[in-house]
């Protein structure tokens, strides 16, 4: 299978009257329904001259139709990027900037400042997508265009934080999702009778795993939309009615969880498989999800930077691993489809025990950061022992135990994780240096407890201006 389109082409369908996306107010789409809804999204998309290697801009709430635009552009060979309808103006604006979109389409209703924000880009945008694509879709050719993407194809943009104070968008290959997608089938026994979490906000890494492990799969996703999610005991009972096997979230939304005492051996009853990544889950926390589920579902940590697929490798929680409550579960060993070399500072290889910077091969390295050259050439590199492979350098501080386990043991930036997400500390101070009455800026960051932290700034300026400069950064 060379590419994404005909692959989702051909599980809806073997298993078209399987439920593909079902919602909280009872909204079921069957894969025969999301196939044509999809088709008729990428007939609309080439009717707006929509073709291979251009950029749709999804302002995605989780709405059906935006899962369809995701595969309609997916079939037609377009590259799709999906961006919180909540996004500040300014990283909106540099982010729509950097990917210089054909089509910016908002599933809901836009805010007034990003429709402000758009309104001032230049570049075409749909708002109330949902609403208005029965009456768009109307004057549209039935026929549907030829897929004629490859596997070197980018398939998605996701942006994350960049310590200049411009997101990087991270460049992802349909040959790279098919090589997930096998993956996760595999690792996880996926069958298309699992019912997969969507908690994960769409424009999260996490989430890749929800979208192509269950609809690449026959599988049925669960979406969460940001009205669920801030309603965590609905969204809990609603999952465990609707049967969810597999779950995946960050540490610290089941911590959460399971602090406002809605984890129980009576909810999530039908979950075979939870699986957390993108932060480190401290143990005593850990233990406590182990007491609930340990005996009934396999407990998963997975580890993977967003230029790399999501998720580079894997390990089982098991009884051994509360001997020692001090130390983070290990990050397991690396999946099939990578390779990787853990290097010291002077890029020479480091020997079994001692810690350096974990560096990805392979065929689930992505494309590099969209329009960004420079950046992308800073870790992006061709090690010269791999001759013609591109390895991507995750700033990951590991080290390798006798067994063949990696252990995460630092950075060597300033970069940290906060809720799963990566947030590079000279990005804040980049937005404080630029604001007129700030002389100098300083961020830090605080662990406060087990279940997290807190980033500080320091800033010099006048005291006056504090508040207001507190509304800027939000901005």
């Amino acid at each position: 299978m060379q590419n994404l389109g005909l692959l989702f082409q051909q599980v809806a369908e073997t298993y078209h009257g399987n439920d593909a996306l079902a919602y909280d107010d009872g909204t079921i789409l069957s894969y025969k329904t999301l196939n044509e809804r999809s088709n008729d999204v990428a007939r609309f998309l080439v009717s707006e001259q929509i073709g291979v290697s251009d950029v749709v801009v999804i302002l995605n709430t989780k709405h059906p139709i935006s899962f369809a635009t995701m595969i309609a552009c997916l079939k037609i060979g377009a590259i799709y990027c999906n961006i919180d309808e909540q996004t500040p103006p300014e990283r909106l604006t540099r982010i729509i900037e950097r990917c210089k979109p054909s089509l910016i389409i908002s599933d809901q209703p836009m805010n007034q400042s990003a429709l402000e924000c758009l309104e001032h880009s230049g570049f075409r945008f749909i708002d109330s997508f949902a609403k208005n694509f029965a009456q768009l879709k109307h004057h549209v050719s039935p026929a549907l265009p030829a897929i004629a993407t490859d596997h070197n194809s980018p398939a998605y943009i996701m942006f994350t934080s960049g310590s200049t104070g411009f997101p990087k968008g991270a460049t992802i290959t349909h040959g790279n999702l098919l090589n997930f997608i096998k993956w996760a089938q595999q690792r996880f026994s996926i069958t298309p009778s699992d019912r997969f979490s969507n908690v994960n906000p769409i424009y999260f890494d996490n989430s890749v795993f929800d979208f192509y492990s269950a609809l690449f799969s026959g599988a049925c996703l669960l979406p969460i939309p940001r009205s669920l999610a801030e309603s965590p005991k609905e969204m809990v009972n609603f999952l465990t009615e609707s049967g969810c096997s597999i779950w995946f979230s960050v540490p610290s939304m089941l911590v959460y969880l399971n602090t406002i005492k809605l984890l129980s051996t009576n909810m999530l009853i039908s979950v075979r498989y939870i699986i957390f990544g993108g932060e480190g889950y401290p143990k005593s926390e850990l233990k406590k999800l182990w007491d609930l589920y340990g005996s009934r579902a396999t407990l998963v940590n997975v580890y993977g930077p967003t230029e790399c697929t999501c998720i580079c490798s894997s390990y089982d929680i098991s009884e051994t691993d509360f001997a020692d409550m001090a130390q983070l579960s290990p990050l397991g060993v690396i999946n099939p489809d990578f390779d990787y070399i853990i290097l010291d500072q002077y890029g020479q290889k480091v020997e079994t025990g001692n810690p350096g910077e974990l560096c990805l091969l392979g065929p689930n390295v992505g494309k590099g950061y969209y329009h960004d050259c420079k950046r992308s050439d800073d870790v992006f590199v061709h090690y010269p022992d791999q001759t013609g492979s591109v390895m991507y350098k995750t700033g990951d501080l590991v080290f390798e135990n006798s067994t063949g386990l990696l252990h995460f043991c630092g950075r060597k930036d300033n970069q940290i994780k906060h809720m799963g997400y990566r947030i590079e500390l000279e990005e804040i101070e980049a937005a404080l240096n630029a604001h007129p009455a700030v002389s100098q800026s300083g961020v830090i960051y605080k662990r406060i407890s087990a279940r997290g932290g807190r980033i500080f700034a320091f800033i010099v300026c006048p005291n006056t201006l504090e508040q207001q400069i507190r509304s800027y950064l939000s901005n």
